[in-house]
Formats: structure tokens, sequence, C-alpha cells
């Protein structure tokens, strides 16, 4: 006999009832409406939190990156004293910029899982406004690969410099050249651990079995566009693939990227990694320090972007080879920054040796 189940929904990494987060998890609701473990989600998998039974009641922790405080505040503590009322709960929050749990105690067991659960719905929602801080990448910056790009500069420039709109400005950093795996909004030291955790069980789970221990040798050749029009680019990039004509770094992305989202520590953008490297962008136009290109999120920081004519650029450089690159690591990247080598700073590293 099949069992019905109410639809789910993933919020930060959990899974709960679809009614009970469409709700809003008020107190007159029943308990069996809160997953309460992995059992309660047929296949799915459950990051369901704990309420513990404490001399005076109920008690529930919740760790929040400090910045997020101010969402569960609310102007003058409104959203704080409504969540209260309605829940029938005390919240303890950290002062600002103290990084620290908050505690939700109650008498009843429903309203502080109905407490907590609105927490996780408004931070879930204000979490995805906030901009990416970091991100998953394979470094393209190899000396000779850096020289090939800057003659593919030149030569576009050369070339096809009277194309409209078609200038210096659009071309990416070549010590900055890279491929994005996916973004991250990471905002304390905890989370970039958790992620760096992460990445290290990976690499035992599935990454030193489909790399066999050794570098990945790649191809970056041709150039591609990301919008319809080529007559109206905002994005060209570079194409890269395997040499050997495998499928295995599409797979460690594929694979990395799930996991991450699994998580709750990434958002699902695509239904695969798209393997690139962008080597031209508009946003480059409007501000130099836009390096991290935006085609991940799908998000422009800027309201107007002028496009550029890249027909003869795509027919001139269809198969330009810009060269090999042994992948040997993935990095946990900071957005809007640089190490010694130019390239960004890393907040932690997957090695494949």
């Amino acid at each position: 006999m099949d069992v019905l189940r109410p639809p789910l929904i993933r919020i930060g990494g959990r899974v709960y009832r679809k009614s009970l987060v469409q709700e809003q998890a008020f107190p007159h609701e029943e308990e069996e409406d809160f997953c309460a473990g992995p059992g309660d989600c047929a296949d799915e998998p459950c990051g369901a939190f704990v309420v513990e039974e404490t001399e005076r009641g109920f008690q529930c922790r919740v760790e929040v990156p400090s910045p997020l405080y101010k969402y569960i505040i609310g102007k003058k503590g409104e959203t704080k004293k409504r969540l209260e009322a309605e829940t029938r709960t005390s919240i303890s929050i950290p002062k600002p910029g103290v990084e620290g749990e908050i505690v939700i105690t109650g008498q009843h067991r429903s309203g502080v899982t109905s407490a907590r659960t609105r927490i996780d719905v408004l931070l879930d929602s204000f979490r995805k406004k906030q901009p990416f801080t970091h991100f998953l990448s394979f470094a393209l910056n190899q000396p000779a690969v850096q020289q090939r790009f800057l003659q593919f500069k030149e030569e576009v420039l050369e070339k096809c410099s009277k194309d409209h709109g078609v200038s210096s400005s659009l071309f990416q950093n070549p010590a900055k050249l890279h491929l994005t795996l996916g973004t991250l909004v990471l905002l304390n030291e905890q989370e970039i651990q958790k992620a760096c955790d992460l990445l290290q069980r990976c690499k035992e789970d599935f990454v030193d079995q489909v790399t066999g221990g050794q570098p990945l040798t790649v191809e970056v050749a041709g150039v591609e566009y990301m919008n319809d029009d080529p007559a109206m680019t905002d994005v060209l990039y570079a194409k890269v693939r395997m040499k050997d004509g495998s499928d295995r770094l599409q797979m460690v992305a594929d694979q990395l990227v799930e996991r991450f989202v699994a998580s709750g520590l990434m958002r699902k953008e695509w239904d695969r990694v798209k393997l690139h490297a962008t080597v031209m962008n508009t946003l480059f136009r409007k501000d130099p320090t836009e390096e991290q290109n935006s085609t991940m999120t799908g998000k422009s920081s800027f309201k107007e972007r002028e496009s550029f004519n890249g027909q003869n650029i795509l027919k001139v450089f269809e198969n330009f080879h810009f060269g090999e690159v042994q992948l040997d690591s993935v990095r946990l990247s900071q957005r809007f920054s640089s190490d010694a080598s130019g390239y960004y700073a890393t907040s932690g590293q997957l090695c494949f040796s």
C-alpha cells in the first residue's frame, strides 16, 4: 500500500513539510507536521534540528552568523517581539558583532519548534539576498595561459576594435583567469571552516576516486558567448575540456556542487556546471573590481550593461588555443581579493595529490 506524504521543502540544508513553512509554523500546528528525522522524510536527506527538554521547559539553539541577527530582531525589535508573542517563547540573541547561538526557550515543544522553523524561514529569505562572498574555483592562470590570453586580447583589439562596444576594459585580469564551479555566501569564520571541512570530505568520498590522485589535464580552447544574440554579447568565455576526452572534470564539478547544495552552503543554479573561463565581460567596463563574473547567479550589480558585438570575435577566434592546464586543486576563493600571485585569496583548498 502506498503511503501519501505531504510535499517537502528544503531550507538551508534542512527539510520541512511544505504546509508547515507556508503557514509559517504558528504554535497551534500539530507537532506531527514537523519533520522529526530521516525516517519521516522517505528518501529525502534531513538535517532536522534538536529541541531539548530542560527543567523549565524546552530549548533550541540556532547557529546564526552575526550579520544576520538584525533580520531576526527587526526594526526596533519588532520582529523578535512578534515571534516571541506568537510562539509563546523567549528568544535570546547575542550582541551585534559577537558570534554565538540564538537560544529559543519556551514551555511547550510546539512553540519552540514553531519559533525555530520561522527563524529558519526568515534567515533563508534574507540569506538569498546577500551578495556571494566566496566561490569554488579552478585556477587557470598559469604563465603560459596568461601569455596566450594577452595575445588573444591584443589580436582582438587589433582586428575587432571597430566593432560596437569592444574595448580593452572588457577583458579579464590574466592573473585571475579561472573556472567557477559555484558561489557561496559565507558570513563568518565558522561557515568558512564548514565549507573547508566539506571540501576535505569530498576529497575522501569521491574526488580521489575520480582523479586517481593525479592532476587533470585540460585544454582551454575556443570561445563562446552566454546570451542568445552574438551581436549583443555580455560575456565571452573560453571553453574548457579534458584533454583525454573524458568527463572526469565534469564529474568532479557536478558532484562537488551537489554536495555543497545538499549541505545548504550553496544554491542550485543549473542542472550541470558549465565548464568555462570568462575572458570578456561587460561588467568589467563598469567596475574593474568585478573580476568574478555574475554568470553563476544570472544577476548583475548594474541596471544597465553596454553589450558588445561579438560576431567577428567569434568567427576569427573560434578555435583560439589558450593552452593546456594541469588542474591539481579546487580552491575556496574569496571574492574581491588578491594573493601574492594576483589570483584570488584562498580560504581553503582540496588538493588532488
